[in-house]
């Protein structure tokens, strides 16, 4: 039996076109457009009409950063696939590419099938996967091989954490030359983890144990330093870079140097960036600790360096780093000791309304605003144009979303299992109507109308800036 869903009079906005159409939905997939009032529109029948005059008709948010039940400084981000992906939905966000991990004396292969029993049969969305290296041998370079070939085409290294996730220089470059060969791409943490540590044990021996100090240890100038190194280790060994989550001024500068040479570099910031500051970090009373993150918060002249950069396409995505730790319980694992608080946000359900607001505020265009937080995304991560877009063909992952609505976000009404909202009283002006995922209403005028179950396994392509 096939289905047709018609949507009907809205302001399609994709990251080229902003066009009042038509759009017809049939069997999961965008089956046309047509411009609103033309014959080739009228001649549209389907089963479903949904109006949405007055209203945006934009492609679905894809996240290419979560962090779902992630174990992290002996707990779990609050957060599990089935009610991750919930939150995300209600957000406007219909594809998630979340971290699976190998732990250091296991292989990528274990990694990865034990977050595909993690996620399987729960999620409301689709879902892939990049893969987290923390053991670089022999072994997990063959492997590197046979996990692009099955989909999973990004990895991700950590110059941060010693002890944990780190890798060194030599381990770094290894991997970067295997992705040189097979097409995969490496995603850089890219903080100096040995010097922060050095700094972290100073502080704590001066009794600088305040939330606050997780930021002034984790110096940007050591964000800049690594993100440096990085670039130069992808040059050596001629591999594509993407550097994850960049939050200081200094290293957009070694991203927009390295891209003005030409290199096949890229960036990433996080809603909490572009909003949030040391400000937050300073809360009294351990509330800090609710914006412990890393990277972490810096002080806000650096928020107009990383919007110049989302303008000016030195970066160019904005993912969340979704990875929530509730403050009780959680968060208080680090009362008295900073580098003991979990790190991470919640935010998966947020970044399309913030992002919106910031088209609002002048920080970017409509069409830039699907760029960064859709299309970009699904073409980095070998997505695009089944995810990302509105286009025939394209998978009817589709959001109808009033830019005139108001609300306050707050951990009240939101949908992440956490218990606390990092932008608690923030008024925005934009709402998530309803959603469809594969042609599938998810979000029904703002009622959940999605199941555990719905969203599959997506493989992806390698990345599609470098064909």
């Amino acid at each position: 039996m096939s289905t047709r869903t018609l949507i009907r009079g809205g302001l399609v906005i994709t990251a080229s076109d902003e066009t009042h159409a038509d759009v017809l939905m049939e069997d999961g997939r965008i089956a046309a457009l047509a411009a609103s009032g033309t014959p080739a529109a009228e001649a549209f029948t389907a089963e479903r009409t949904v109006d949405a005059t007055g209203k945006y008709v934009i492609p679905g948010g894809v996240d290419a950063h979560t962090h779902m039940e992630l174990p992290f400084g002996g707990t779990f981000a609050s957060d599990t696939f089935e009610t991750g992906t919930r939150a995300a939905a209600w957000g406007g966000t219909t594809t998630i590419v979340d971290f699976a991990v190998q732990s250091v004396g296991h292989t990528l292969r274990e990694g990865l099938d034990a977050w595909h029993a993690k996620a399987e049969g729960n999620c409301a969305i689709d879902y892939a996967f990049h893969m987290i290296v923390s053991d670089v041998n022999q072994e997990t370079l063959k492997e590197m091989d046979l996990l692009v070939e099955e989909g999973v085409t990004s990895f991700k290294q950590f110059m941060a954490y010693p002890g944990v996730f780190y890798s060194d220089d030599g381990q770094i470059l290894r991997a970067m030359q295997r992705s040189a060969d097979n097409g995969g791409l490496i995603m850089m943490h890219a903080e100096n983890g040995i010097a922060i540590d050095v700094l972290v044990e100073q502080a704590l021996a001066r009794g600088e144990t305040d939330p606050r100090y997780h930021g002034e240890v984790r110096k940007a100038l050591l964000e800049a330093e690594a993100t440096h190194r990085a670039i130069r280790l992808a040059q050596v060994a001629g591999a594509p870079l993407y550097v994850v989550h960049v939050s200081a001024t200094e290293a957009v500068a070694e991203l927009a140097r390295a891209r003005d040479d030409g290199l096949p570099v890229f960036g990433e910031t996080c809603p909490q960036y572009l909003f949030l500051s040391t400000d937050n970090l300073a809360e009294p009373d351990f509330e800090g600790a609710k914006y412990v993150c890393s990277t972490p918060l810096r002080p806000k002249e650096h928020q107009a360096a990383l919007w110049r950069g989302l303008r000016t396409n030195d970066l160019q995505v904005v993912s969340t780093d979704h990875c929530p730790f509730c403050f009780s319980g959680q968060k208080e694992l680090g009362r008295g000791d900073f580098s003991k608080i979990p790190n991470g946000l919640p935010g998966v359900e947020n970044r399309m309304d913030l992002l919106h607001q910031a088209v609002l505020d002048g920080h970017i265009g409509r069409r830039r605003w699907i760029e960064i937080a859709c299309a970009t995304p699904a073409r980095m991560f070998g997505l695009y144009p089944k995810k990302g877009t509105i286009a025939p063909g394209a998978d009817a992952d589709v959001v109808i979303y009033d830019p005139a609505a108001e609300q306050v976000m707050s951990a009240g009404t939101h949908h992440m299992n956490v218990d606390y909202s990092a932008y608690e009283g923030k008024r925005v002006t934009g709402r998530v109507e309803t959603v469809f995922s594969r042609g599938v209403p998810v979000v029904t005028d703002r009622e959940y109308t999605g199941h555990a179950g719905h969203g599959v396994y997506t493989p992806r392509s390698t990345c599609q800036y470098l064909n």
